[in-house]
């Protein structure tokens, strides 16, 4: 009988920093604080020539990157080296749009997402986000084994239930908890994948990962869980914890203006 894989990544953050120029240092105090294997980002918002790889190799880790000028944006980062896989992925309805990127990292899978965002449930971008979502999931139902350990984190731009909206109500017939949205998220978990931040928490209100940086929403408890990280079993069943840095939501936390976005660490046995 083969017993549990034993993983060599025991830590992964995934953060969308909202220009990684701009929260350099607060992205390297992160490093610093958490001490993760591995980190995923979403809208570094630069190309990747101007990606700050010495910066982040002189603490250690090593980077890929695939972005663009002002725009989306994914990176992967960690301490042993990110063997590439691909830098978006075929069928993509947005393919000027650098949203994906994955690669092996000490024989974990680990792919960085950047959903589409959609607007509103009246803009094109909405249709345009249900045909993104179809074309990722059927790219990683088709590139990815399930029996094998595999980690998607980002920005999903999908609050998946209920839970994870500060009033349901409110939100009501608005982006990023329409029913669609949440069928394509449902549709990608089938294909072995489960909501690792769900799981830790239980029945239980968010805890939720990004507040409009108007009308005071994080001092008001006014966010959505839309930052998941979705694992295969190999990396499910040794969960241990999932929590969200809000410290790092807070203008006090660091130098310079913060993200919308918390980061969310993802820790295993």
């Amino acid at each position: 009988m083969v017993g549990p894989v034993r993983l060599l990544v025991v830590r992964l953050v995934t953060w969308n920093v909202n220009s990684v120029k701009q929260r350099l240092p607060r992205l390297l105090a992160l490093l610093d604080r958490h001490d993760p294997d591995v980190v995923c980002l979403q809208e570094t918002k630069v190309v990747d020539d101007d990606f700050p790889f010495e910066e982040i190799e002189r603490v250690g880790y090593r980077a890929r990157s695939f972005g663009q000028r002002s725009y989306n944006g994914v990176a992967i980062l960690a301490r042993a080296e990110p063997i590439e896989i691909a830098r978006g992925f075929p069928g993509d309805p947005t393919p000027e749009a650098c949203r994906v990127i994955a690669a092996d990292v000490a024989g974990v899978h680990v792919v960085s997402v950047y959903g589409v965002n959609g607007k509103a449930l009246d803009s094109p971008a909405y249709e345009t986000k249900l045909a993104w979502f179809d074309a990722f999931t059927v790219w990683v139902g088709d590139r990815f084994d399930p029996a094998e350990p595999l980690v998607l984190a980002g920005d999903f731009n999908v609050a998946p239930d209920d839970r994870d909206v500060h009033d349901p109500e409110l939100w009501r017939g608005k982006i990023h908890v329409s029913q669609p949205e949440r069928d394509r998220v449902a549709a990608l978990m089938d294909l072995g994948l489960s909501d690792l931040g769900r799981q830790a928490a239980g029945d239980v209100t968010g805890p939720f990962t990004w507040w409009d940086y108007r009308m005071g929403a994080f001092h008001r408890g006014w966010g959505l869980r839309i930052d998941l990280a979705l694992a295969t079993d190999p990396v499910a069943s040794a969960l241990i914890s999932v929590e969200v840095d809000r410290e790092e939501r807070k203008p006090t936390a660091g130098e310079g203006k913060p993200s919308d976005h918390a980061p969310v660490v993802v820790t295993w046995a």
